[in-house]
């Protein structure tokens, strides 16, 4: 049985996807699987365990100039890509008009159904057409978590029962990420005990207050933790010098690709951060992990506390902490020490 999952972007969406696709290969492991990203995003997904073959769109950059040469061949290049193999089931994991357009664009073995969102979810992205491409249209609660939006749309899709526990599938190289950054910046920082603050966010209001970092820097270099800043823009980039200037040892990471960032941050003990994907992805490596909410969106967004498989019990190694305009430092603090002394006595 071939599968292809569709679901082009953004990073932290791309992440909540993976659990679904751990789901189908679990309960039906003869199945092989392609899954449609951005390119962007690609080396995230490539790194997803069990994903037969990536195939790579950029219909955010082909948007902006449809009619150029160069994007008209890319535009071709990718539909070779996409229908050169046929598949029993395509499903839109997406929900909007441009990932229902490469829904209906791949090619359906005899037989083969086309699966789409029947319904907007709270505080989620649905488009009309997504419907209409869809042989079978799934129907899901109102209020599902991201995560659990894809994994209950595969189950019936598919026709398999929930399952209780929850894998990612993100794999990391750990040894690899010291090599990762300094090949890529000729930077040296060592990963081992140091906490990742991820301060960046696609949205201003989401952000967390600059003096609030340092003061929770400050508190880690106290309890022999050093601390290292990812950044993705210039603006994010200043804002890490700026937090790390308040603080005793902390180093601002160079810009580093996809692949580089997963297994730099896998090296990290634990990573506090903003509703950003870089937060999605340390939920993914199953890190110690506080994410910080500015608004009621955790329950959508947030570490889902699952077990990670049948045998293992629930451990609080990730949580989120929302309050309105921001958390307060100590309402973070605690509930860092909640999440990593596990790891402390393990």
């Amino acid at each position: 049985m071939r599968i292809l999952i569709v679901k082009l972007s953004s990073l932290g969406d791309v992440v909540h996807a993976m659990p679904a696709v751990q789901d189908i290969l679990n309960a039906l492991p003869e199945v092989e699987l392609d899954w449609v990203v951005e390119r962007g995003f690609a080396p995230l997904v490539r790194r997803c365990s069990g994903v037969h073959r990536v195939i790579e769109c950029e219909l955010r950059r082909w948007r902006k100039t449809p009619l150029a040469p160069a994007t008209r061949a890319a535009w071709r290049a990718f539909k070779r890509d996409l229908q050169a193999q046929s598949y029993d089931a395509v499903i839109d994991l997406q929900g909007l008009t441009k990932s229902a357009l490469v829904a209906w664009l791949a090619c359906l073995a005899p037989g083969g159904r086309r699966y789409g969102l029947a319904n907007q979810t709270d505080g989620s992205g649905f488009e009309a057409p997504a419907r209409w491409v869809a042989h079978v249209a799934v129907t899901l609660p109102q209020r599902s978590h991201a995560v659990t939006r894809s994994r209950a749309m595969c189950a019936q899709a598919l026709g398999y029962g929930p399952a209780s526990s929850m894998s990612f599938g993100l794999l990391a190289q750990t040894g690899s990420a010291q090599g990762a950054i300094n090949s890529e910046a000729n930077h040296a920082t060592a990963c081992a005990g140091q906490v990742a603050l991820v301060h960046g966010t696609s949205r201003a209001d989401k952000e967390w207050p600059v003096a609030q970092w340092q003061a929770l820097g400050q508190r880690l270099n106290a309890a022999g933790h050093g601390v290292v800043l990812p950044h993705g823009s210039a603006a994010e980039e200043a804002t890490a010098h700026e937090i790390a200037a308040g603080l005793a040892d902390a180093t601002v990471w160079p810009r580093l690709g996809l692949d580089a960032l997963t297994d730099a941050l896998a090296g990290c003990v634990g990573v506090i951060g903003v509703d950003s994907g870089l937060s999605h992805m340390a939920v993914a490596l199953d890190l110690p992990h506080v994410q910080i909410y500015n608004f009621d969106t955790a329950w959508r967004t947030g570490p889902l506390v699952l077990p990670r498989d049948a045998l293992t019990p629930v451990h609080p190694r990730q949580c989120s902490v929302f309050a309105h305009p921001a958390p307060s430092l100590e309402a973070v603090w605690q509930a860092w020490l909640r999440v990593f002394a596990p790891t402390r006595l393990a």
